[in-house]
C-alpha cells in the first residue's frame, strides 16, 4: 500500500508538470519554481507552532486547488501556475515521505517521523 500511495503522488506531480507545459509555459519554469513553497519553513524561526502553520499552509493540497481554480476563474495564468506548483510540490514531498507538520516539531509529520535516526521526537512547547 505504501508504494501505491507514493506512486499516486508521483503521478500527481507529473500531471502538474504536464499541465504547466499544456498551458504553454516554458519547460524550465515549473522546475525552477518548484521549491518556492518551502519558504513556508521560515515560520520555524519563530516557533514550532508557527512553523507548522506556515509550512502546512504552503503544502496543503486544498489550498493549491483553491489557488489554481481562482486563477482559472480570474483568467490569470500565473495564478494557475502557482496552484500547479503548490500542488506538484506537495505531491513530490509526500512521494518522498515528507508530510504536513505537527506543531510538536519539524520531524513529526502526518506520514510519521522523518530523519535518519529512529529516536522519538521530543515534544516542544510553544
Amino acid at each position: 500500500m505504501h508504494t501505491l500511495l507514493r506512486l499516486e503522488e508521483w503521478a500527481k506531480f507529473l500531471l502538474c508538470f504536464l499541465l504547466s507545459l499544456y498551458m504553454s509555459f516554458d519547460w524550465w519554469l515549473f522546475p525552477a519554481l518548484l521549491l518556492l513553497p518551502d519558504l513556508g519553513m521560515l515560520g520555524y524561526l519563530f516557533s514550532p507552532r508557527w512553523g507548522a502553520y506556515s509550512y502546512n499552509f504552503f503544502h496543503h493540497q486544498g489550498i493549491a486547488v483553491l489557488v489554481g481554480v481562482a486563477g482559472l476563474f480570474l483568467s490569470l495564468p500565473l495564478l494557475q501556475l502557482a496552484g500547479l506548483i503548490l500542488f506538484g510540490h506537495s505531491a513530490m514531498d509526500r512521494a518522498l515521505g515528507y508530510g504536513l507538520k505537527h506543531t510538536q516539531s519539524f520531524r513529526h509529520t502526518h506520514l510519521g517521523l522523518i530523519g535518519r535516526d529512529g529516536k522519538k521526537v521530543p515534544v516542544v512547547k510553544g
